[in-house]
């Protein structure tokens, strides 16, 4: 069985790190607070320059829900075109009609812009109506991977529909298992589960470099400090990797 150990970073320096720390592979992103949305093109330059290994960029205009406009689809199609150009080797991408199920006609469309790159079904797919049939309607459309917390907060607490999951993808499709992961989580999914696939951020708080500070304003929402920065931690990609190596 071949393991896998993603790591989704939101900068530069993240990559570069998660890279040395032994990530098989980056989701490339911005706002990793919000839970991501398609990164800036110089980010993106920067980091394959710097990064030999495969790079899988999100593609999501904005926070929120995964219902798009006709004026955000098109950004969908025209960013999945742009990344492919620049050398990007796959896509994470995801569309929910109102009723809860996969739009799998705008699937279908941002599949041919994607063209030979790898694409992956996002947590879209942790809020769709039935995961189930979800799961056969990406195989159909040669999705190549769900990251999925098996529709529950965290992986562990997923568990049971991650069960399913694995037990009805029959190797047909990836289930990279995401949120909540660290050494611990994957010690016990590939035990339990037999999962090789694993999504996590491994993040820690760092201390901003401004001694001036006016902590009256904010720039967003006032439940986030302007003097913290998010970085991927070395230690925690590193256990992940060790424990993935030694369980499989």
């Amino acid at each position: 069985m071949k393991r896998k150990l993603e790591v989704c970073v939101d900068s530069v320096e993240s990559a570069v790190i998660a890279q040395e720390a032994g990530a098989d592979c980056l989701e490339v992103c911005a706002n990793l607070l919000i839970g991501g949305t398609t990164p800036g093109v110089s980010q993106f330059r920067q980091i394959r320059e710097r990064c030999r290994i495969p790079l899988h960029v999100l593609i999501r205009p904005r926070f929120g829900d995964f219902l798009y406009t006709d004026e955000e689809f098109q950004m969908l199609e025209e960013d999945i075109c742009m990344f492919r150009e620049l050398g990007a080797e796959g896509v994470v991408v995801g569309c929910l009609k109102p009723e809860g199920d996969l739009d799998t006609d705008r699937m279908r469309r941002l599949k041919a812009c994607a063209g030979p790159l790898r694409m992956t079904l996002h947590r879209a797919f942790d809020v769709c109506r039935d995961p189930y049939q979800t799961l056969e309607e990406a195989v159909s459309l040669g999705i190549d991977t769900i990251l999925t917390s098996g529709q529950a907060p965290v992986c562990m607490e997923g568990k049971e529909v991650l069960r399913k999951l694995l037990a009805q993808a029959k190797g047909r499709i990836e289930i990279l298992l995401g949120s909540g992961v660290n050494d611990g989580v994957i010690r016990s999914m590939t035990e339990e589960l037999h999962a090789a696939s694993f999504h996590m951020s491994g993040k820690k708080t760092l201390d901003s470099g401004m001694i001036y500070r006016n902590g009256r304003v904010h720039m967003g929402l006032p439940a986030f400090s302007e003097f913290e920065i998010l970085r991927t931690d070395r230690e925690e990609i590193r256990k992940a990797r060790q424990a993935l190596d030694e369980v499989m």
